[in-house]
Order: C-alpha cells, then sequence, then structure tokens
C-alpha cells in the first residue's frame, strides 16, 4: 500500500502506511512531532502505529542536529531475535512441555535476575565502558552484569514456533532491561531541565531535545549506543541458552548452525544518509528495512510473526512496522477480557495463561495480515511463523 499524506497542516508533512484514520491523541501527537523545527523532511508512520510518549509509537522521525531522547523511549535498544533451525515441526511431538520448563530454568523472567554472570556475558567488550556512562547509573554495573541473558515482563518473550514449510524456529524480543531505563530516564530528565532553563515552548515536554554539539548530546549519544549495543547481546546471550535447549532435546547435544540468523532493534537512533543528508533516525516501535535488511515484525501470543526482507522504501526512511501495534491500552485490556478469552484466544499454544498477562491477549492486538498488508511496499515476506510454545515474563 502506498502511504498517505496527512492533512495536518504542519511545518513538516507527515506520511502514514495505518490506513485509517488516526484519533484525537494520535493525531496531536503526530502534529507536535512534526512542528519540531529539526525535524527532516517528513515524519513517517508505520501501520502499527498507536500512542506512545512523546512521539507515537510506530513512528520514524529523521532529525538535522538534535535528538529527542523520550523519542527513542525508555527501553532503549529493544528488539526481536530469530534463528531458522535444521528441524521439522514433527521432531517436536511430545517435547513441547519440557522445552518449555527448560527454558524458563535457564532464562530469568519479569524482576528475575541471573544468580552470577556466564563466560558469554563476561567476555562482552561493552563493559569496558560502563565507567564512562551516566554517573546515576554507576551503581548498577553488577544489576546489568546478572540482568544480561534475561528477558523482562510486558510484551518480551521467548518462542519456539514454526514456519509454513514445518521448519522450526526460535524468536525473542527484549531489550536493554533496567540499564537501559536508568540511562534513558536521566536524560530524558535532563532534556526537559534544559527546556525549562531556556524557556522553551514546546508543544509537548517529552519532546525535549539535545542539540548537536553540546555535552549533553554527546553524553546522551554515547549512553544511547552503549545501551543499543547491551540490548543486542542480551538477545544474543538468550538465544544462545535456548538454541542450548533445542539441541538437547532435537540433536543429542550436538551443536548446529542456524539456517537464518536475524537481530534487530525496533526502539532505537543511528546516525544515517537520506536523500543524500546524514540524519539522526529514530525508530520508536518500527525496524530497519533497507534493501535487504533481514527484519522481523511479531504478531501478537496467539497469532502470527513475520519474517521479512525490506525493500528500501526511502519515504519510509527505509523502514517498516515493528509487529501488530496495540488495538487497545494494558487496563483497557484488563477491563474488556476475562481469563476464558484469554485461554480461548491461546489454544493450542504453550504459554502461561493466567490474568498476570492479560494485557498481552491478542485480542489487544491489531490484526496482523492487515498490518503486513498496508506495508506490502516496505518489506517482502520471507517466513510466516506460528507459536507452538511463548515464555512470558
Amino acid at each position: 500500500m502506498p502511504y498517505e499524506k496527512l492533512d495536518l497542516s504542519t511545518a513538516k508533512p507527515v506520511f502514514s502506511w495505518a490506513n485509517h484514520e488516526l484519533g484525537q491523541d494520535e493525531t496531536k501527537m503526530a502534529k507536535n512531532v512534526a512542528s519540531l523545527p529539526f525535524v527532516f523532511k517528513h515524519v513517517a508512520l508505520m501501520p502499527d502505529v498507536h500512542l506512545g510518549k512523546g512521539a507515537l509509537v510506530g513512528s520514524v522521525v529523521a532529525t538535522k542536529e538534535a535528538i529527542v531522547p523520550a523519542a527513542v523511549g525508555v527501553d532503549i535498544g529493544c528488539g526481536m531475535g530469530a534463528i531458522k533451525t535444521p528441524f521439522v515441526a514433527e521432531q517436536l511431538d511430545g517435547k513441547l512441555h519440557q522445552i518449555r520448563q527448560d527454558i524458563e530454568a535457564l532464562i530469568p523472567v519479569g524482576f528475575n535476575e541471573n544468580d552470577e554472570a556466564d563466560t558469554q556475558v563476561l567476555d562482552w567488550q561493552g563493559w569496558q565502558d560502563f565507567k564512562y556512562l551516566h554517573a546515576g547509573a554507576q551503581h548498577l554495573e553488577a544489576k546489568a552484569l546478572k540482568q544480561m541473558g534475561s528477558l523482562g515482563g510486558g510484551n518480551h518473550f521467548i518462542e519456539v514456533c514454526m514456519d509454513e514449510q514445518n521448519q522450526v524456529w526460535l524468536m525473542l524480543h527484549s531489550g536493554s532491561r533496567h540499564i537501559g531505563n536508568v540511562l534513558a530516564q536521566r536524560h530524558i530528565e535532563t532534556a526537559k531541565e534544559l527546556a525549562k532553563l531556556a524557556g522553551e515552548k514546546l508543544p509537548d515536554p517529552d519532546l525535549a531535545h539535545f542539540v548537536q554539539g553540546t555535552p549533553e548530546f554527546e553524553a546522551y549519544w554515547r549512553d544511547l549506543q552503549w545501551a543499543q549495543n547491551y540490548a543486542r547481546v542480551n538477545r544474543e546471550v538468550m538465544m544462545a541458552r535456548s538454541k542450548r535447549v533445542l539441541e538437547k532435546h532435537l540433536a543429542n547435544d550436538q551443536p548446529f548452525t542456524p539456517c537464518l540468523n536475524v537481530n534487530c532493534h525496533h526502539n532505537y537512533a543511528e546516525r544515517e544518509v537520506h536523500f543524500g543528508e546524514e540524519v539522526y533516525v529514530t525508530r520508536k516501535g518500527a525496524v530497519r528495512a533497507q534493501q535487504n535488511d533481514y527484519g522481523i515484525i511479531l504478531g501478537s501470543m496467539g497469532a502470527k510473526s513475520y519474517i521479512v526482507k525490506g525493500k528500501g522504501n526511502v519515504a519510509s526512511y527505509c523502514s517498516c512496522s515493528h509487529g501488530a501495534g496495540r488495538l487497545m491500552s494494558r487496563n483497557k485490556a484488563k477491563l474488556n477480557f476475562t481469563l476464558k478469552d484469554l485461554i480461548q484466544q491461546t489454544q493450542g499454544i504453550k504459554c502461561r495463561k493466567d490474568e498476570g498477562v492479560l494485557d498481552e491477549i491478542p485480542g489487544a492486538y491489531k490484526p496482523i495480515d492487515q498490518v503486513m498488508a498496508n506495508q506490502s511496499d516496505l518489506v517482502e515476506v520471507v517466513a510466516i511463523l506460528k507459536q507452538l510454545v511463548c515464555v512470558k515474563g
């Protein structure tokens, strides 16, 4: 589907792949961002767009010589990982329950963390730079060590899936854990304080920003890159552990080489070249989809997820959606659905079926098929995955 240019009367236009009218709050948030003087060319809204903090989740914002930390968000580097295994679904018969238990035993979920850091964690070169991070995070090194290789809660998950050719996949969704959240909060607070001191009249306090060339910008950019790398390695550690579980149950503990390995952020910022100029691209709930980039677009825990390859659509800043996108808030989902609904909507999937994950019910998310139809000009589908096991915090 080609994008629609929204009529918002803003300094910079807004291009939308959502194929629906934005609500009043969403429209206001899009207008706020598009009115910022340092926004480059236009704002791009992905098909899964919904309310966020400062900027819409499912938006791509390119900026010149400035960056908005709240637009990146507090789960810096949140993203997805997936590997295609050489196994077929029939090999899982009778083993799914034990596979789920073994994954849950190896990978802490929710607020839990590892008792100690393993070799793969300790070998990460990023620990050498911890001392350069924001002073407010210096006491968290031990916690960051123990949390690397842990899932967290909310919509984070580890899944065993099968594709339409019956191939088995591992897929997971997680970010930079507590350390990323603390770093983000510290910088968001600093940006707001600077805006207040400068007497800036922002359309939303969460659009407080740092200007390139200032010490505050450099400090945020350094911490941002570190936390994004932490999130990527966190997914690699969990994927390695999950892979060992499959090797135990399906290959007599013999290691296998993945047929395909994908690891992509969807809450992050990077320097990129677009329309011939170097800009800062913030993808808030969006995946980079340059020509032949592999990406992951997740559905809810009762629907399908997609492995995709980017088409390099320049109007979207070479981006695509990160998932189905929420149809209703977590609180609204808890009010609108029952435990019986959750059990019915996750039929056939080995997963938690209790009120603690009611806000993650498939009915709280947009239909993934419609989201995919709206971005056929952004990505091509490589594989469609159906969940068999879903581990949540």
